[in-house]
């Protein structure tokens, strides 16, 4: 019975599940409390559509030969993340000028050249030891077999500079003063286009504990509108948000009402979904080591994987909106007094 009670923890289903283990859920609901209103906007509104704009037009160039795990476009592209924390002042975990995990040949296998995670930190003033990893891939396909750069804007240049902004914002916020109170990591993996094996790297050789890792909130793809929602583009898919904490798919939705009303698509997030976007992505090696996450994602469209995944493509009004939603949710994550709670654990208590 034990054994049943631990697979319907991950599906959240209400089999297993007592009147005392339901009660604690809605109280959950009932009694999150928005941390610093007036500060996450704020700093949210430093995020803006044309810093976007050009990060990811330099990200997404030519000149980055489609980010090839292992190749030279990956490289500069890592270089560019690297020089971009340097110049905003925010340090990294590794020590000085250390922005890069290194992940050797023989753990990529297939040919592939060695390759580097890139690293970003602030430090949390008052539970430093507590982490949020807001993630993102930063590699793609390379160059096709009739030369065609896979600009891959989308893909994930868009989670990629959703991520430079947003430490950016939390950098403003702890030089005035309104640091986190939690540890934030901004990961920029490398090779997931080639199944995940950046983020499996992180989780088997982590920086920092993984039990004393809150959150996994990954960005994938943010940047686009699907042929589903052509006639309503205020929307992002989340996947994950309550498989293993439901006091997060609540933080994330209370978060959501109170600052930005998106339209919270779930539908991938069934878990009999064909396409599997659950394990899909680097947050699912997290999810697998028993740490939430949560899945933004805009859904597939016509460029998908195809040189025409390009900046003007991009829609950057609206991945400023949905890059704040992810920044005021790390925000109250990283900010609240309680330690985000497991759902897995709490089922077993029972």
């Amino acid at each position: 019975m034990k054994t049943f009670c631990i697979l319907s923890a991950f599906a959240l289903v209400g089999t297993c599940a007592t009147p005392k283990y339901t009660a604690r859920i809605q109280s959950l609901k009932d009694n999150i409390k928005l941390e610093d209103s007036a500060l996450v906007i704020n700093y949210a509104n430093t995020i803006n559509s044309k810093e976007l704009s050009t990060h990811l037009y330099t990200f997404s160039s030519n000149d980055f030969q489609g980010r090839r795990v292992g190749e030279i476009g990956q490289k500069k592209a890592a270089e560019f993340l690297k020089t971009y924390y340097q110049n905003e002042g925010i340090k990294s975990p590794l020590g000085v000028n250390s922005y890069y995990q290194y992940i050797p040949e023989d753990f990529l296998s297939n040919g592939i050249k060695a390759s580097e995670n890139v690293l970003a930190f602030i430090e949390g003033s008052e539970k430093p030891n507590e982490v949020v990893i807001i993630s993102a891939h930063l590699d793609h396909l390379g160059v096709n077999k009739n030369g065609q750069v896979n600009c891959g804007a989308d893909d994930d240049g868009s989670g990629t500079v959703a991520i430079m902004e947003i430490a950016q914002a939390f950098n403003i916020a702890k030089k005035e003063g309104h640091g986190p109170k939690r540890s934030i990591l901004f990961l920029h993996l490398t090779a997931e286009e080639i199944g995940k094996r950046g983020s499996e790297y992180y989780v088997h050789n982590p920086v920092f504990p993984l039990e004393q890792t809150i959150t996994n909130l990954n960005i994938d793809m943010i940047g686009r509108v699907d042929d589903i929602h052509k006639n309503n583009k205020n929307y992002i898919y989340l996947i994950g948000s309550d498989r293993l904490s439901k006091e997060l798919h609540y933080i994330s939705e209370k978060v959501n009402k109170a600052f930005f009303n998106i339209d919270l698509d779930y539908r991938y997030n069934a878990e009999r979904d064909k396409n599997q976007y659950y394990t899909r992505s680097d947050h699912y090696n997290f999810a697998s080591k028993n740490i939430p996450v949560i899945f933004y994602f805009n859904g597939e469209h016509k460029d998908y994987h195809q040189p025409t995944d390009t900046p003007e493509k991009i829609e950057y009004q609206l991945l400023e909106k949905r890059t704040k939603l992810i920044f005021a949710t790390a925000w109250q994550i990283a900010n609240q007094d309680k330690r985000l709670e497991l759902d897995i654990h709490n089922q077993l208590l029972n």
